[in-house]
């Protein structure tokens, strides 16, 4: 299991206007999230953290490629990801996530990025993720061709009820 705290961030401890960031994920970062969707991966997170007056800016760009089923033949796929982020955090009473500011307790002062790393590489994957032409499993393929075939036949195949061919004529 990968270690989640090495994406924890001391606000309080920047000591520079800017920080430079860079992680590199694998598979051991999505295992160790609980409930991600995406289990397997390989990523490179680089960005830059910068304290002004009152807030942080943070800014990351993540790039590398996730593994997931292709949604025709169910194999699993490589899929390129490439993803920005861009938090505004600043210290307050409570955390809490609001539109785009994100408040950190200022008693704890410490910015938990793991899972807003994953968020956005999970929105950047494609709704509909399939593999090029061709790359699909062949036996799941001729599966579902036979079954699309079948369903397309049988409705060709269905005689119109005589009630609803005698409206047909009416709507001429």
């Amino acid at each position: 299991m990968c270690n989640l705290e090495r994406f924890d961030i001391d606000l309080k401890a920047l000591t520079c206007e800017q920080t430079a960031l860079s992680w590199e994920l694998d598979n051991h970062f999505f295992q160790s999230l609980e409930g991600a969707q995406v289990q397997e991966g390989s990523l490179h997170v680089s960005g830059s953290i910068r304290k002004a007056v009152g807030f942080f800016e943070l800014l990351l760009h993540t790039d590398g490629t996730v593994r997931i089923p292709c949604d025709r033949c169910l194999e699993m796929m490589d899929q390129p990801i490439e993803a920005d982020l861009r938090l505004v955090v600043k210290l307050g009473s409570e955390y809490q996530e609001n539109d785009d500011i994100i408040t950190v307790d200022e008693n704890e002062g410490v910015l938990h990025l793991a899972w807003f790393i994953y968020e956005s590489i999970v929105l950047a994957v494609p709704i509909q993720h399939v593999h090029q032409p061709g790359d699909c499993n062949d036996a799941m393929m001729r599966v579902l061709n036979e079954h699309s075939a079948a369903r397309s036949s049988d409705a060709d195949a269905k005689e119109i009820d005589p009630r609803w061919e005698a409206l047909k004529k009416l709507k001429v």
